[in-house]
């Protein structure tokens, strides 16, 4: 799996590819100098259940913002399930 970065001034995407074949993508919009609001989390259905969201957030999401000293809010349910589940590991970077 490749997870892409695709990021404009005010908002931008994690993507991730499989087989050089869109999987799904994690979007967020950033909010002040200091964080970003994930808002959708999708996959593609040929891809549903072979951890694709999981893969975006922790490969491309957290490391990004870990790097970039950014705080995170997850207003995507999934997004938001991942941080709860997962609070020890990743829950440093939540606002």
């Amino acid at each position: 799996m490749e997870i892409k970065h695709e990021a404009q001034e005010t908002k931008g995407a994690f993507v991730a590819y499989i087989d050089g074949q869109r999987a799904g993508d994690m979007t967020y919009s950033v909010a002040g100098t200091d964080k970003i609001i994930i808002d959708h989390t999708g996959v593609e259905e040929a891809f549903n259940g072979k951890g694709v969201g999981k893969a975006i957030l922790l490969e491309g999401v957290i490391p990004y913002v870990r790097e970039k000293n950014l705080k995170v809010l997850p207003l995507c349910p999934f997004a938001s399930a991942m941080f709860k589940k997962m609070h020890a590991e990743i829950g440093d970077v939540l606002v």
